[in-house]
């Protein structure tokens, strides 16, 4: 297979649904740790995370899967992603309900398609 058509083939999902317990005071329901800027470096950790996978493949290949309450937020932080990029859960389902949506999704775009899943930033 070519370079680029493995590329082309390639997406990148990012996880990015957690309910902001695991920073506490820091991190909170409405605005957990994948939305701050842990490091003090002026990025949160899923810019960070979007940002390293941005020359992996094209950018409309990266998928951010979250709940509806974070929708917002994740557009905000990454103004360039489209809003079809950003799958959204109607309710925390945990890991393996999340890749499973998600994977369904994908395949349907591309069946030829590879999956990279960062490790969970939340």
């Amino acid at each position: 297979m070519h370079i680029n058509q493995y590329m082309k083939d390639t997406y990148v999902l990012i996880m990015a649904g957690g309910a902001g317990s695991r920073f506490w005071p820091k991190s909170r329901d409405h605005f957990p740790k994948q939305f701050i800027d842990i490091l003090g470096i002026g990025k949160s950790l899923l810019q960070l995370t979007y940002n390293r996978f941005i020359n992996i493949c094209p950018p409309e290949n990266i998928y951010i899967l979250s709940n509806e309450q974070y929708a917002g937020l994740i557009a905000e932080q990454l103004p360039r992603i489209s809003k079809d990029n950003i799958i959204s859960e109607p309710s925390r389902n945990d890991t393996a309900p999340c890749i499973a949506f998600a994977s369904f999704k994908i395949f349907d775009l591309n069946p030829n398609a590879n999956m990279l899943w960062p490790l969970q930033i939340t």
